[in-house]
């Protein structure tokens, strides 16, 4: 179960996302807590409300099952309705994927603002305001991953990279003082713990790659500020 917990985290990676919308939204200040707060509330409702239906109907054969919706419709009488469910679950991957490039394609920016990545992934689209190149190229490398990769690999890669920028994310909320501060220290301690939990039960070749990437970003990082630090003295 823990697993599963950290296999299905990718899926809420687009709350951080909503973040990353700070230039193109009015008073993000207020705005975008209350976004987070909303979307993610509703996504547990809805979570909530399909788990128990599923239960209900397929009761233990639900944890063996590769299409639990399509299954209980099958269960129901329904399954000529079965290909609906299946085309709305693809539509609903595809927004979550548009919702998640948009957000990290915004990263991307920032990050070549400050010379962590090229320069030219800095381009702002001077008639639509966005970062047009990042966006593209992150289209790219997600297509590749889809026909090249395993998604199962893939979603466990995705998983351990959400669960590491949550828990720097937690790290650094426990830092806040005064106005900054929304929430008690303590749930930023179990948010923490959480995510040390659930990514030590992630499979461990997607954990490997993922601490690979992160060795090499932060390997990357350290050389361009020494280089930095070489020019300037």
């Amino acid at each position: 179960m823990l697993q599963g917990a950290g296999l299905l985290f990718f899926a809420f990676a687009g709350y951080a996302r909503i973040a990353t919308m700070g230039e193109e939204v009015v008073d993000p200040a207020r705005t975008i807590p209350r976004a987070i707060v909303l979307a993610l509330g509703g996504a547990v409702v809805v979570y909530a409300l399909v788990g128990v239906v599923v239960l209900l109907v397929l009761g233990g054969d639900a944890r063996g099952a590769d299409a639990p919706l399509a299954d209980v419709l099958t269960a129901a009488g329904w399954s000529a309705f079965a290909p609906v469910v299946r085309i709305a679950a693809a539509a609903a991957s595809l927004g979550a994927l548009l919702a998640l490039l948009t957000g990290i394609g915004r990263t991307t920016l920032a990050m070549a603002r400050e010379g962590d990545l090229p320069r030219f992934l800095a381009r702002i689209d001077e008639r639509h305001q966005v970062p047009r190149r990042a966006e593209i190229i992150l289209a790219v490398i997600v297509i590749a991953l889809v026909l090249v990769g395993d998604l199962r690999e893939v979603i466990g890669f995705s998983s351990f990279g959400v669960l590491l920028y949550y828990l720097i994310a937690n790290a650094a909320a426990f830092r806040q003082h005064g106005a900054a501060r929304r929430y008690p220290r303590a749930l930023q301690v179990g948010g923490a713990l959480g995510c040390l939990v659930l990514v030590s039960t992630l499979p461990a070749l997607a954990s490997l790659v993922g601490m690979g990437v992160v060795l090499l970003g932060v390997a990357g990082r350290a050389l361009r500020v020494r280089r930095q630090q070489q020019r300037r003295g």
